[in-house]
């Protein structure tokens, strides 16, 4: 059934957000808290972008705290490890 494989490529082992990505490299929210914390992400990626175009380059300066918190998030609350993926494995 393809309703069945769809909710079972959705979920994760309970304390994680994310799940490896099936193509390609990273990891995609399945969890209310991981599309949370994506859509928090982008809200603050914005901010700094609008509040520092008026700026020289701190938006720079702000922006690599963000982005590597970000990504060790992720990175530890994703189920599975990080690896380039076929599609093959599930």
């Amino acid at each position: 059934m393809m309703g069945a494989r769809f909710r079972e490529q959705g979920s994760v082992r309970p304390g994680y957000w994310f799940r490896p990505k099936r193509f390609g490299l990273g990891a995609v929210p399945v969890t209310w808290q991981g599309w949370a914390a994506t859509f928090a992400f982008a809200a603050i990626v914005g901010l700094i972008v609008n509040f520092a175009t008026h700026r020289d380059r701190l938006w720079l300066v702000l922006l690599l705290p963000v982005v590597g918190a970000y990504l060790w998030l992720i990175a530890s609350k994703t189920d599975g490890d990080w690896r380039f993926r076929w599609g093959g494995d599930q």
